[in-house]
């Protein structure tokens, strides 16, 4: 899912790839659908390439917003981050990722990272992982091809049942040809002419 979401830069929230040619992306925006072009020039972020600097190493963005998922219970994150304190957002971020490193993560990248979860879920977006995101992927396509299956098999017998059986009649006997014309009958004229010969 997060391979599909972009940000760009200079502009707000969080966009979905909707088609992509050689040098151009139509993105549409998940809070107001409306699309707009992104060309090469364009800074753009796919979701799916950011990663948290943690103490140790990096961490894939998704396992940050499953935590922020798990801490908020599936819901929208409801205090007012916009406005909070450097140190309100780090003590909120050191429960969300306690190892994350307070020296490279800004307190302008938490704020995005919050904002960024808050429009996800508002968009109906609740898998962030990508090994979730395309097993309900296989179990959503498995589920309409089951779905189809069986109202194909509800027609077919719906048209079995609908239609009335025509009798079969065994032909007794050989059947006679029937003539298409008809022999007319010789006129008064050739007989006369006939009968002078």
């Amino acid at each position: 899912m997060l391979k599909t979401i972009l940000s760009v830069s200079g502009k707000p929230g969080l966009y979905k790839m909707i088609s992509q040619g050689k040098n151009l992306r139509i993105l549409e925006s998940l809070t107001d659908k409306k699309r707009i072009p992104a060309y090469e020039s364009d800074k753009t972020t796919i979701l799916a390439y950011v990663d948290i600097y943690t103490n140790e190493d990096r961490i894939p963005l998704y396992k940050v917003l499953n935590n922020i998922k798990e801490k908020e219970s599936q819901k929208k994150i409801q205090w007012d981050f916009t406005k909070a304190t450097s140190d309100e957002l780090r003590a909120y971020m050191g429960e969300v990722l306690p190892d994350f490193d307070r020296e490279r993560v800004y307190p302008t990248d938490i704020k995005r990272l919050l904002n960024w979860y808050n429009i996800l879920v508002e968009a109906g977006y609740q898998v962030f992982d990508p090994e979730e995101d395309e097993k309900q992927k296989e179990e959503n396509e498995s589920e309409e091809g089951e779905e189809e299956a069986k109202n194909t098999k509800d027609e077919i017998k719906k048209e079995t049942t609908t239609k009335k059986a025509t009798p079969i009649t065994p032909k007794t006997g050989p059947q006679k040809a029937t003539t298409l014309t008809k022999q007319q009958p010789a006129t008064g004229k050739m007989r006369q002419r006939t009968k002078q010969k």
